[in-house]
């Protein structure tokens, strides 16, 4: 006969771990994804609250940004980690809106917890909010405010204001113009905008408001020679090192007496000269490399007037090549006509204490713009990039979709307002989960309200009034506290954001949920090492 086993302790490693159940399972993680709402919640909109996250590098952020904060924190707990994930596609996918999938993820998953202490299973709840998120995605077809059929700069302003107001309010009205420039120089007509041609180079000192917007790219980097300047430019590029070639077989030169000496430093200095006038009769008047110039390479390129730049990353390498149209060579020498790249001018500007080198473009011929950012603190550079991005990735969107919907929670609460009546129409157990989904979009407003200092429940009741009366597009003032019209104050969000942040926030809350057991291996390594030095 043989023995019954000894449960799944039995069957698992030595030093793993078995959580199973409402309570030990589904309960503990949506536990973890409340905290993690709750922690994000207070940086949502103009008025959040930054936070200071010092990574495992100890490097130190300091921001609002939801995307960054998660990222940096490095999450742990496998259920939280869940909505970091969601997080982290909504970004991918839309570049906005990754707070609003936290924080709706979070309270999609404090109201579940409402509902299992009342009895419902969690299999209810799951189908319940499955319905939920169906129903929203068709209502927000409906709560379309503006739709575009051609593109202006003055729509594209209008449609990210919002946006990067969230990021940095009180910078949008300049900022938002030059952000709408650089993105128009670079997209193709009637093709969609690539939001890697949009880069940004920060360079300390000055103010915010002396950034500007160079057609073409910036690198911070001086030049090697002393030519700073080169009008027409003609480039040449190599991921080789600019010297005298070193060849792979070892070998001994006996040398018998000074003229042969003399003769042997004049036949390496004559190859290297005839390399370099070979690079500039093809027409190259500048040369790029990845590596390194040697010095008597330098000195034949200041004699053939000739400008050198040394760029390390391969990635600003890439980027360079795509913006004058130059190919990569990969050996030292001259080039067919068709591997040069050229643009309009390189300069050597110097801004604060750093020298950078501009590659400007005719407005016609731009593969890339640059968004040179000055400001007094790293941090607050750093910050302003983010909040570039989210509007450069809310201008890609905006030329997809073309849809806008209502800001300051107005969307939200038409959602939430249309959803309870949804839940009161069906007759399963779904119509709980289905009214709880409805309170949580409440979470939005009630947000915006609390971190502007105002009073979260007043401000719901306020918004909800003048919904019931009509406005579908009431939200709210974060100024004062009060009801708006969106539309009217032209505070707009890119439709398939919402879209995407309430899909992204159910599927995670959806998939935390249908988890009723947690198994953890034990984790790999060995004995800690003992602490060196003191």
């Amino acid at each position: 006969m043989f023995a019954h086993a000894g449960g799944m302790s039995n069957m698992l490693k030595e030093g793993s771990k078995h959580f199973s159940g409402v309570e030990e399972a589904v309960l503990k993680n949506t536990q973890a994804g409340k905290e993690l709402a709750h922690m994000v919640r207070s940086s949502l909109g103009p008025n959040g609250m930054n936070k200071m996250v010092i990574n495992h590098l100890e490097k130190l952020f300091v921001t609002s940004d939801c995307c960054t904060i998660v990222r940096e924190m490095e999450v742990a707990h496998p259920a939280a980690k869940i909505l970091c994930l969601g997080a982290n596609r909504q970004s991918e996918e839309v570049g906005d809106g990754t707070g609003l999938v936290i924080s709706l993820g979070g309270d999609l998953l404090e109201k579940a917890e409402e509902l299992i202490h009342v009895g419902l299973h969690p299999s209810d709840i799951v189908d319940g909010y499955v319905m939920a998120a169906a129903k929203a995605n068709e209502i927000l077809d409906t709560l379309v405010v503006e739709e575009f059929e051609a593109l202006t700069a003055e729509d594209l302003c209008r449609s990210i204001r919002a946006t990067f107001m969230a990021k940095a309010p009180g910078l949008e009205e300049f900022f938002v113009p030059k952000i709408v420039q650089a993105c128009m120089q670079v997209i193709p007509e009637g093709g969609h905008l690539n939001v890697d041609s949009v880069r940004v180079a920060k360079v300390l000192g000055a103010s915010f408001h002396d950034s500007m917007v160079v057609n073409g790219m910036v690198i911070p980097r001086n030049t090697e020679g002393t030519i700073k300047h080169m009008p027409d430019a003609k480039i040449i590029c190599f991921n080789v090192e600019v010297e005298a070639t070193n060849t792979e077989n070892k070998g001994t030169v006996l040398i018998e007496s000074s003229e042969q000496l003399m003769n042997y430093n004049k036949s390496e200095e004559k190859a290297m000269e005839d390399c370099i006038k070979a690079i500039a009769d093809c027409g190259a008047n500048v040369i790029i490399t990845g590596s390194k110039f040697s010095e008597m390479a330098l000195h034949f390129i200041e004699r053939y007037k000739m400008m050198a730049i040394k760029i390390p990353s391969k990635f600003e390498m890439r980027r360079v090549c795509q913006t004058i149209g130059a190919t990569t060579i990969a050996k030292l020498g001259a080039c067919d006509p068709c591997e040069l790249g050229s643009c309009s001018s390189i300069d050597v500007e110097e801004l604060g204490d750093t020298q950078v080198c501009v590659f400007k473009q005719d407005a016609s011929e731009s593969a890339i713009s640059t968004l040179l950012l000055r400001g007094a603190t790293q941090n607050a550079l750093n910050d302003l990039q983010r909040a570039i991005e989210n509007g450069v990735n809310s201008v890609k969107e905006i030329i997809k979709t073309r849809q806008l919907c209502a800001g300051g929670g107005a969307t939200e609460i038409e959602l939430a307002r249309q959803l309870t009546s949804f839940g009161e129409s069906c007759t399963g157990m779904e119509q709980y989960a289905i009214k709880k989904f409805a309170e949580s979009l409440e979470v939005i407003p009630r947000t915006l309200g609390e971190n502007g200092g105002f009073n979260g429940s007043e401000v719901l009741a306020s918004m909800y009034a003048a919904h019931e009366a009509g406005n579908a597009n009431a939200g709210l003032d974060i100024d004062d506290g009060t009801v708006m019209d969106a539309v009217e104050k032209q505070v707009l969000d890119v439709l398939s954001t919402k879209r995407y942040a309430i899909k992204l926030a159910a599927d995670s809350a959806i998939t935390i949920l249908r988890v009723d057991q947690i198994i953890m291996a034990k984790q790999a390594g060995g004995p800690k090492v003992a602490p060196t030095g003191r």
